[in-house]
């Protein structure tokens, strides 16, 4: 228990670091904090339907305590790259509903990443979609992830 504790808590430097963010309150339809934290320095090379392929360069916000690209940033990539695949700016943002994620390497910061998402089917208002996150200059598979999503259309009742 104690090991754990240790691991998951901030070190004062880390804790001072948060303690600094200004996080104002999200309206609705306003992209947030997280997501631009997280994807700002991504580029996007080309879009296709069913196709969505990214640049993404890590950066030393993202990476975890030994240098590498975290976990949590690469489902977080496989979360919004793959949706971005059936994104429809007349629609609201699609729901995850499952996400699984081969973590197969590691990214060092500095390392740049390429990152595919493919549109693999829909049924309905359901998606699957595939993203493939790997090193440009080894080709080594950093991640694969499948995403499930579930679209929600606006109701058309009126109340």
């Amino acid at each position: 228990m104690e090991k754990t504790k240790q691991l998951l808590e901030l070190t004062k430097e880390e804790s001072d670091a948060v303690e600094k963010l200004a996080v104002r309150p999200r309206k609705a339809g306003e992209k947030c904090f997280f997501t631009f934290f997280a994807l700002r320095g991504i580029r996007v090379d080309r879009v296709h339907p069913g196709l969505v392929v990214c640049t993404f360069k890590v950066p030393p916000r993202l990476t975890d305590r030994s240098g590498k690209l975290a976990s949590g940033a690469i489902a977080n990539l496989v979360d919004e790259v793959g949706s971005s695949v059936i994104y429809d700016e007349a629609l609201p943002e699609p729901v995850s509903v499952d996400m699984s994620i081969s973590y197969l390497s590691t990214a060092a910061v500095g390392d740049e990443l390429e990152i595919i998402s493919k549109l693999l089917g829909q049924k309905g208002r359901y998606s699957g979609t595939s993203v493939l996150i790997k090193n440009k200059t080894t080709g080594e598979i950093v991640a694969e992830g499948r995403h499930s999503l579930f679209s929600i259309r606006a109701s058309k009742s009126k109340l």
